[in-house]
């Protein structure tokens, strides 16, 4: 009984708290497709050869409305990436070398803002398509909420079992650990952005500094996000199905390296702290497991009760993305894995390598 009731009343507890960050509330999806102005707007498409995905990316925007601006920074690309650009008619800056100190996004970023003249900008990865219909209800959802910053968690895609496995308990543990309703009220304690696709404001970007008071941080968008609640402007987060990653993983490799680039980071390269989250692992994964399969009648009792809550936390997500249920069965072996992937992130940082990212490595 004692093995399995932390990981109960983490489990129940998790399913009681009044922000309820395993629902999935917070979402928005496209309008109905139409020809809406979208002038006051400007894209910026931070992009290091991309050139598999960009076109379908570009003609996404196209499909937004009347009188999108579109600007392609080329980060140093040797694949062809702003002939690409070009031709899909967006305006390219053509950027320049990175400078000491800074993350390359950003620095791509920073370029892009001093082209900018509307009253909006929209941040947007250059593998994330966006459904049309789905820039008129960013503007309609931000002008809703009074917020100067919106943001979307885009769809990743699934294409294997790996991708399925993983992929939606990112999205799920990512709300745990950065509570939407939290984030979208008023309160400075939670800040939370999805940075593949973020809508805000131009003066309050330049309010608040950005990009050059975040230009060594690689989880750029929460801090950025961070910047704008700092400055007194206000922030909304949220999924979505109509903002969709063009990304391909398809395999644990890469995967791992998608998560182990920030993963530590995550834990502020905290020794302390990766130990206490291993044991919340323990506590709330594998514990539970040992004692459902233990002869105590009570233990496993307690331990169906964790399990079943566990469950019931993740079916939300699973079933907002159209993932088969039975997968949150699963989830242990999700957690396991994931433990294991910042446990790599610790390591990799331990030798000196704090993150890598598109051909490049960042120091210590």
């Amino acid at each position: 009984m004692w093995l399995a009731l932390p990981g109960a009343v983490m489990w129940v507890g998790l399913l009681l708290v009044p922000w309820l960050p395993w629902l999935t509330r917070e979402h928005l999806e496209p309008e109905p497709a139409g020809k809406a102005d979208v002038s006051g707007v400007t894209v910026l498409v931070p992009a290091r050869d991309e050139a598999a995905v960009l076109a379908r990316t570009l003609v996404g925007l196209r499909a937004q409305g009347e009188g999108l601006k579109i600007i392609v920074i080329d980060d140093e690309s040797t694949d062809g990436t702003a002939t690409i650009a070009r031709s899909a008619g967006a305006e390219v800056v053509a950027g320049s070398v990175r400078p000491e100190g800074w993350v390359g996004k950003l620095w791509a970023l920073e370029q892009g803002l001093r082209q900018v003249q509307t009253p909006l900008v929209l941040l947007l990865d250059a593998d994330i398509e966006l459904k049309p219909g789905m820039l008129a209800a960013l503007l309609r959802r931000k002008r809703a909420q009074g917020v100067q910053f919106i943001s979307l968690m885009a769809d990743l895609r699934r294409t294997s079992f790996w991708d399925t496995l993983l992929l939606p308990a990112f999205v799920y543990y990512f709300k745990l650990l950065y509570p939407f309703a939290v984030s979208n009220s008023r309160s400075r304690w939670v800040a939370a952005a999805a940075g593949g696709c973020v809508l805000v404001e131009t003066q309050a970007l330049r309010t608040a500094g950005a990009f050059a008071s975040l230009r060594d941080a690689l989880i750029d968008d929460c801090t950025l996000a961070r910047r704008i609640k700092d400055s007194g402007g206000r922030t909304w987060a949220g999924l979505s199905r109509g903002v969709v990653s063009l990304r391909p993983y398809g395999s644990l490799g890469s995967i791992y390296q998608m998560v182990a680039r920030s993963a530590y980071t995550q834990l502020h390269y905290s020794v302390a702290l990766l130990l206490v989250v291993t044991a919340l692992f323990a506590l709330a994964y594998w514990l539970p497991v040992v004692a459902l399969l233990s002869a105590s009648p009570n233990g496993m009792g307690v331990a169906a009760v964790a399990l079943a809550a566990m469950v019931a936390s993740y079916v939300p997500t699973l079933r907002y993305y159209g993932v088969p249920v039975l997968y949150a069965l699963l989830l242990p072996v999700t957690a396991t894995l994931y433990l294991a992937m910042t446990w790599g992130s610790a390591l990799r940082y331990w030798r000196g390598v704090r993150s890598l990212w598109k051909g490049r490595s960042y120091a210590r």
